[in-house]
């Protein structure tokens, strides 16, 4: 196998019409569904299981115990961490059939969230977010926003880096890792180009 193709430990489960990127790992006992699509370069740790229709972007890492549903949308270059967790329906009940009620979740690029934090259905975590372990989210994140507690509640600002911003008066930040420069603007933030 070369170094383009994708590298699938033997335990793990790919249904025939799964689709996997060049250069992507999937790790022990992890299975991808036969409609789920796996960009390239992703990591997919150990017991993950990825459902139909599910989408994962370039250069995601997903680390283990995470189950991705039908519906959820993860773009480039997002962490996933260990144990945490998607849903897929507001109120699920063993003996009632809500397959039509499934709800569309969609992580932007460049965001992180933390181990064991519960993603509720129907929301959007914002480019390069940050979703601290344990949090529980129950509404749409801004990008770049710090996202604490139970519920989750936004706590600061990040840069892409991954560094905490802090705005001076006029609304301007450095991140102390990158050197780069954003704004602060009516509750939202940009990184200056």
């Amino acid at each position: 196998m070369s170094a383009a193709n994708p590298l699938i430990h033997p335990s793990a489960i790919i249904d025939e019409g799964a689709s996997i990127g060049a250069g992507t790992r999937v790790w022990h006992f992890s299975h991808i569904m036969p409609s789920a699509k796996v960009g390239e370069r992703c990591i997919i740790g150990q017991n993950v299981f990825i459902d139909n229709k599910a989408v994962i972007g370039n250069g995601v890492k997903i680390q283990n115990n995470v189950s991705i549903y039908a519906g959820v949308v993860i773009e480039d270059d997002v962490f996933l961490g260990p144990s945490m967790v998607f849903t897929n329906v507001i109120n699920p009940r063993s003996f009632i059939d809500r397959k039509n009620e499934f709800q569309n979740t969609l992580v932007r690029k460049g965001a992180t969230i933390g181990a064991n934090a519960t993603i509720l259905c129907g929301i959007e975590i914002g480019r390069y977010a940050l979703i601290g372990a344990g949090a529980v989210v129950t509404k749409t994140v801004l990008s770049h926003a710090i996202i604490t507690g139970n519920p989750a509640v936004q706590s600061g600002w990040v840069s892409k880096s991954g560094m905490t911003l802090e705005f001076d008066k006029e609304g301007m930040a450095i991140c102390p890792h990158s050197g780069e420069t954003y704004t602060l603007k009516n509750g939202i933030v940009d990184l200056d180009q």
